[in-house]
C-alpha cells in the first residue's frame, strides 16, 4: 500500500492528511511547535503512523510523496526575525526600499510612522555600474567595489545578500557576475539577484521582492533541509514538495531559491482544497472560508476562477510574486479578548496561539479567547475535545472569562457572548472588503467553511452577510493539507516585453512565448518522464498606454502558431478589463507588459471523496448539551458527523461534532448531509443582517 501525505502547519496546529492508493484517508491534528515546526512535524507523522497501526518507518518508506505549506517565511516577516540582509545596488538607488514609492497605506494619516525596511540603511551599499533600458551595458560592473561590498558585509555578519541593479530584468550579466563574487567570497551565504527572482520592470516591485527572498531564504533553508534530513532518516523514500502561494507545488530546492513564493504556503492549500470541494458539488460561486486557531482566511472563487494577485502586502513589505487573493485577518480560535486602559473592549489580532494557548487547554494560557467563549457558550464538549485526547478546562476558563468581564460591569457569560458576536462581525467585515467593495454581491455565493474554527461561526458569519447558504465539506477540518495533494507540480517565469500590440507581428509574439516556454522546460529540472506529462500554460499582463496596472490575460484555448494571435489577445483584454472595471475602451493603444509560461505536472491525485458509508438508516443525536442559542440557554441535540448518514436532514439548533471540529446550525437552519458527507446548510435569514447588502443596493 503507498499514500500521499499533505502536511500543513498554521499558528496552532499542525494537520497532516495520508490518502492511500485505494482512496482511505486518514487524518490527524497535532499542537504546532513554534520554536521548529519540524519537531511538531515529525511528532504528526508518528500518531498517523499509530493511527494506521503502521511503525513510522514502515509508513515512511510507503509514501510516495509528501507536500508541504509552511509558515516560516511568513513567521519571519511578521515576527521581524529574519535573516540579517545586505543589499547591493546601482549606485543612488540604496533608498528605494525606504521610499516604497511614497505611498503610504492610509495616505491621510499624518501621524503614521513609516515602514521599518528589512535591510537597515547602512547594509544598503551603492555598486558603481548601469545597464540602460534597452539592456545596452553603460557603465561596466565595478567588481572592486563588490568585493569591499562583500568585506564590509561579513564584518557586519550578514546572513544573505540581495541584489537589485537597474534594469537587470533585460539584461543580468551584472547581477549574475555579482552572484559569483558572492559564492566565491562569502561561500554559505544565502544570496538573492532580481533576474532570478521577479525579472520584470517595476523598480520597488522588484528591490523588495528581491530582499524579502533573502530576508526568509536563510530560515527556510535550514528548516526544509533539516525536515528533508529528518524524514529520509525516518524513512521516507519519496519526495518532499512545498506548495507555493499561487497553489502549485516545486521541489525543495526550487522552494528555498524562492522563498518570497512560501509566504501564504499554508491558505494556498486550502484554496485548492476549496476549488476541489466546489467542483464536486457543483458550485461556481463560493466564498472558501478559513478559519484556524490563529487567523482567518478569506477569498473568492467567481464562475469557479480563483483570482491571483501580484500585489501582496505582508507585514509592511511588498512581495510581488504572484500569490491567490487571500485576506487573511487575525481572527481565529486562539484570538485574544482584552479590555484596554480605555476600557475599549476588542477580539485580536493577537492570538494565544500553541502556546500558551487558550486559558480551557490548561497549558499556560490566562487571558480569555475565542475558543474559551466557545466552550461556555456550549458549543464545545470538554471531554472530547480533539477525540478525547485533550480535556478543556471548564472552571479555570469561567474565572478567567469572570475577570475580563469584570472589567467592563460584565458576568462572565454576557463575555463570552460578546466575544462570539464581536469576533463574527468582524470575520463578515473581511468578507464585505472581499466582495462588497469590489463590486461583488455575497449573497450571490455560497459560503464554503473549513478550518477547524469555521463550523462554529460559519452560519452566524453567513446571516451578517445575508447569505443563506453554507457547505461544510467533510474534510473540512484538515481541507488545507487535504487540497495540498490535488496541487499540481509547478515551475513558472515571466519575463518583461514591453510593447504596443499595433507595433507586434503574430510571428513576433509566438516566438517570445516559444523562447521563454524553452526557457522554462531547461531550467525547471524536470525529467523527461516529468515533462511527458506536462502541460504549458501561457497568459500576458496587459494595460492601455495610459494606465499604471496591468490585468492578466490568459492565451489558453488559442492557436499561437496561426494568424490573429494578437488580434485576440487584444478582444480578450478588452473582455477582461470590462469584466473587472465594466468598461473597454477598444480605441486606446494596448501594451504587452509581460509574458508568462508556465509548465505544469498534474498531481493525479484522485481521492475518494468520502469515507463509504457502512449503515444507510438515519441516525439520532447522542446526546443533548446546553448551549446558547439567541441569547438564551438551552437543550441543543448533539450529533456526530461520521454516525450521519446520506440525505439526512437536522433542523437546528443543533450540534454536529467531529474528532477535530464542531458545526453550529442556530434556529431555523436546516443541514443536510450530501452523498459525500458534507453539511449543505440552508442558513435562515436574519430579518436585519448587519451590515448586510439591501435589495436596491
Amino acid at each position: 500500500m503507498t499514500y500521499r501525505i499533505g502536511i500543513d502547519v498554521g499558528g496552532t496546529f499542525t494537520d497532516i492528511v495520508a490518502v492511500a492508493e485505494d482512496g482511505n484517508t486518514t487524518v490527524v491534528k497535532t499542537p504546532t511547535t513554534v520554536n521548529d515546526q519540524s519537531r511538531g512535524v515529525l511528532t504528526g507523522l508518528g500518531d498517523l503512523a499509530a493511527r494506521l497501526r503502521l511503525p513510522l518507518y514502515a509508513l515512511l518508506n510507503q509514501c510516495t510523496r509528501i507536500v508541504h505549506g509552511t509558515t516560516v517565511a511568513t513567521n519571519a516577516l511578521l515576527e521581524r526575525k529574519g535573516a540579517r540582509v545586505g543589499l547591493l545596488t546601482t549606485q543612488g538607488h540604496r533608498d528605494v526600499l525606504e521610499m516604497h514609492e511614497g505611498l503610504k497605506p492610509d495616505r491621510y494619516n499624518l501621524r503614521m510612522p513609516p515602514p521599518e525596511p528589512i535591510v537597515q540603511r547602512n547594509l544598503r551599499l551603492g555598486i558603481s555600474e548601469r545597464i540602460g533600458q534597452d539592456g545596452t551595458v553603460l557603465q561596466p560592473l565595478d567588481e572592486s567595489a563588490v568585493l569591499l561590498a562583500l568585506d564590509r558585509f561579513r564584518q557586519a555578519g550578514v546572513e544573505a545578500v540581495a541584489v537589485a541593479y537597474l534594469h537587470s530584468y533585460i539584461n543580468p550579466t551584472h547581477e549574475q557576475r555579482t552572484a559569483e563574487l558572492i559564492a566565491a567570497t562569502l561561500p554559505g551565504v544565502y544570496h538573492s539577484i532580481s533576474s532570478e527572482v521577479l525579472p520584470q520592470i517595476k523598480e520597488y516591485e522588484r528591490f523588495s521582492t528581491t530582499a524579502v527572498n533573502a530576508y526568509v531564504g536563510p530560515a527556510l533553508r535550514n528548516y526544509l533541509t533539516r525536515l528533508d534530513e529528518d524524514l529520509v532518516a525516518a524513512g521516507f523514500a519519496g519526495e518532499l514538495f512545498v506548495i507555493l502561494s499561487h497553489g502549485g507545488i516545486a521541489k525543495v530546492h526550487d522552494a528555498i531559491r524562492l522563498g518570497a513564493a512560501t509566504v501564504l504556503s499554508g491558505p494556498a492549500g486550502g484554496i485548492v482544497g476549496a476549488r476541489m470541494a466546489a467542483r464536486s458539488m457543483e458550485l461556481d460561486n463560493v466564498l472558501p472560508f478559513d478559519m484556524g486557531g490563529t487567523s482567518t482566511e478569506i477569498s473568492l472563487i467567481a464562475a469557479d476562477q480563483t483570482a491571483l494577485s501580484a500585489e501582496r502586502d505582508v507585514a509592511g513589505t511588498l512581495v510581488a510574486l504572484r500569490s491567490f487573493d487571500i485576506l487573511s485577518i487575525g481572527a481565529g480560535g486562539g484570538s485574544l479578548a482584552q479590555v484596554d486602559a480605555a476600557g475599549h473592549f476588542d477580539v485580536g489580532p493577537e492570538s494565544a496561539g500553541a502556546r500558551p494557548g487558550p486559558v480551557c487547554y490548561g497549558t499556560g494560557g490566562v487571558q480569555p479567547t475565542v475558543t474559551d467563549a466557545n466552550l461556555l457558550l456550549g458549543y464545545l464538549d470538554p471531554s472530547s475535545f480533539r477525540g478525547g485526547r485533550t480535556t478543556l478546562d471548564v472552571a479555570t476558563t469561567e474565572a478567567a472569562m469572570g475577570r475580563l468581564g469584570a472589567a467592563m460591569g460584565m458576568d462572565g457569560m454576557d463575555t463570552a457572548e460578546g466575544i462570539f458576536r464581536l469576533i463574527n462581525v468582524k470575520m463578515a467585515d473581511g468578507f464585505k472588503l472581499m466582495t462588497i467593495r469590489r463590486g461583488v454581491d455575497p449573497r450571490r455565493f455560497t459560503l464554503l467553511a473549513f478550518g477547524g474554527a469555521a463550523g462554529i461561526h460559519a452560519t452566524s458569519v453567513a446571516r451578517e452577510l445575508g447569505i443563506s447558504r453554507v457547505i461544510v465539506p467533510w474534510m473540512a477540518s484538515v481541507l488545507s493539507a487535504w487540497g495540498m495533494l490535488a496541487s499540481d507540480l509547478r515551475y513558472e517565469l515571466a519575463r518583461s516585453h514591453l510593447a504596443e500590440t499595433t507595433a507586434l507581428s503574430d510571428e513576433e509574439l509566438f516566438g517570445m512565448l516559444a523562447s521563454l516556454a524553452s526557457v522554462v522546460e531547461r531550467e525547471s529540472g524536470f525529467g523527461a518522464d516529468l515533462i511527458a506529462k506536462a502541460r504549458f500554460e501561457y497568459s500576458a499582463e496587459v494595460r492601455y498606454g495610459d494606465q499604471i496596472f496591468e490585468i492578466e490575460v490568459p492565451l489558453d484555448g488559442l492557436d499561437l502558431t496561426a494568424r490573429g494571435l494578437v488580434t485576440a489577445l487584444e478582444t480578450r483584454f478588452h473582455r477582461r478589463h470590462e469584466e473587472l472595471f465594466t468598461y473597454a475602451s477598444p480605441g486606446h493603444p494596448v501594451e504587452i507588459v509581460n509574458l508568462r509560461v508556465a509548465l505544469i505536472v498534474p498531481s493525479g491525485f484522485r481521492p475518494e471523496s468520502a469515507p463509504s458509508w457502512a449503515d444507510k438508516t438515519e441516525a439520532f443525536p447522542i446526546r443533548t448539551r446546553h448551549a446558547v442559542i439567541s441569547g438564551r440557554k438551552r437543550p441543543v441535540n448533539v450529533w456526530t458527523l461520521e454516525g450521519l448518514r446520506p440525505a439526512q436532514v437536522i433542523d437546528g439548533p443543533a450540534l454536529i461534532e467531529s474528532e477535530n471540529t464542531t458545526v453550529l446550525l442556530l434556529e431555523g437552519d436546516r443541514a443536510k448531509v450530501t452523498p459525500d458527507r458534507s453539511l449543505d446548510i440552508n442558513v435562515k435569514k436574519s430579518p436585519t443582517p448587519t451590515g448586510a447588502v439591501t435589495e436596491h443596493s
